[in-house]
């Protein structure tokens, strides 16, 4: 299914059929068969219609289910049938759509990784990305996970800096549970459940001071070398460690204030 990513490729025609079943499938799961509930969807929904040109969008969230993605984009209001708006999405190659709008992420290779190029050419181009910076799917009520530096990485090494928009969620982990059947997912997603989605507001990195502070800080710091090039901004391993934590730390609080606000909100959106 390369074809569908290409834009120009029969006119564009099977692209735009891809996503719009694609988008179709989200819009049932999301808002048909089950209930969802969202809180700021104007800041995501204006983020992704109406950024500058040419600026990045990158959204985060937390990993509840194999179908987090595409149904987080189903909810009323939302335009995911809209090819033009369509984002591309960081999933692990092992079990992502074979789709062109998945990136494929090959666990354990690296935020150095051949295919981590071919997110900074999307960013490169304005467009949307969306990850999974917890690296795996977890349904547990619990505490966001540490975050993988492979955002952070594609945060600082972007052209030009992407809007980073925090989202968490809950509620698909019950539409395709785990372990339903015998320890197995269920071969269709269940119906009937509660979706509730927080949204949460631009998160601001000073990236200049960041850096400064990493360089600063990674001095005279030995650890073992994992053989990362140099940036182009000249930081060296030791001091993108650094940065890539800092960041990684800034997002997972906004993500881990939106899980403890959804918990407050959860009985108000389900009035």
């Amino acid at each position: 299914m390369e074809w569908a990513a290409k834009a120009n490729h029969m006119g564009g025609i099977p692209r735009k059929i891809v996503i719009t079943a694609i988008g179709g499938f989200a819009k049932a799961y999301a808002s048909l068969f089950n209930s969802t509930f969202i809180h700021n969807a104007d800041t995501l929904i204006r983020l992704v219609q109406s950024r500058p040109p040419r600026i990045p969008l990158i959204t985060v969230s937390n990993h509840m289910s194999t179908l987090d993605d595409p149904l987080l984009w189903g909810f009323r209001g939302f335009p995911t049938c809209n090819h033009k708006l369509a984002r591309w999405v960081l999933a692990a190659e092992d079990i992502c759509f074979k789709n062109r709008k998945c990136i494929p992420i090959t666990r354990g290779a690296g935020i150095y990784q051949k295919h981590m190029n071919e997110a900074l050419d999307r960013l490169s181009d304005g467009e949307w990305l969306h990850t999974f910076p917890e690296g795996k799917v977890s349904q547990e009520d619990a505490p966001i996970r540490r975050l993988k530096w492979g955002t952070a990485s594609l945060i600082v090494r972007a052209p030009i800096t992407p809007i980073v928009l925090p989202i968490v969620h809950n509620g698909f982990e019950q539409v395709m549970p785990e372990k339903f059947f015998w320890g197995r997912r269920p071969p269709i997603p269940l119906c009937n459940k509660n979706i509730n989605i927080i949204v949460g507001e631009p998160i601001e990195f000073d990236l200049l001071k960041m850096r400064q502070m990493a360089i600063s800080l990674s001095h005279n710091v030995s650890s073992p070398a994992l053989g990362w090039p140099t940036c182009a901004n000249g930081l060296d391993e030791a001091a993108q460690r650094y940065l890539y934590t800092a960041i990684s730390e800034k997002i997972w609080t906004a993500m881990e204030n939106l899980r403890i606000l959804g918990k407050n909100l959860k009985p108000k959106l389900q009035e």
